[in-house]
């Protein structure tokens, strides 16, 4: 099932549990980036997950001068393809992010990517899927 209007920026827009997704999107400039044709796999932190960074995180990486740190968070939330829940049920996988690090896939408890939960899957989109989790990923360097 695609919603074949919508594509991920858009999705993150009306969905209104992203305003901090989509804030820090279009800091650095990735929103033509997710507005193309893909298809792509976004695992989605909740405004709630950018809640959990410390106080004043958010806020410093949105700066002009953090656009590179920013992109390299943002894009390590975001995958080539189109991958769903069900393609990763019972697995362990590691398949590389955009930013070219690895991301640790395990959906044999629930979907964990590098620890954060899955917490909604699924989310058809035009050019792709949103997965929403719990947590923000960071990248190891």
């Amino acid at each position: 099932m695609t919603d074949q209007t919508h594509d991920i920026v858009d999705t993150a827009v009306a969905a209104g549990s992203f305003t901090t997704l989509v804030a820090a999107v279009t800091a650095a400039g990735l929103v033509d980036t997710l507005k193309g044709a893909g298809p792509f796999t976004v695992f989605a932190p909740s405004d709630d997950a950018f809640a959990k960074l410390p106080a004043g995180t958010v806020e410093e990486l949105v700066k002009p001068e953090n656009k590179e740190k920013l992109t390299a968070i943002l894009t390590l939330h975001v995958m080539s393809g189109a991958v769903h829940a069900a393609d990763v049920a019972g697995k362990t996988l590691t398949p590389a992010s955009v930013n070219g690090e690895e991301l640790h896939v395990d959906g044999t408890d629930g979907v964990t990517v590098n620890g954060a939960h899955v917490v909604t899957a699924d989310i058809a989109c035009s050019n792709g899927v949103i997965h929403v989790i719990d947590a923000v990923l960071l990248p190891k360097g």
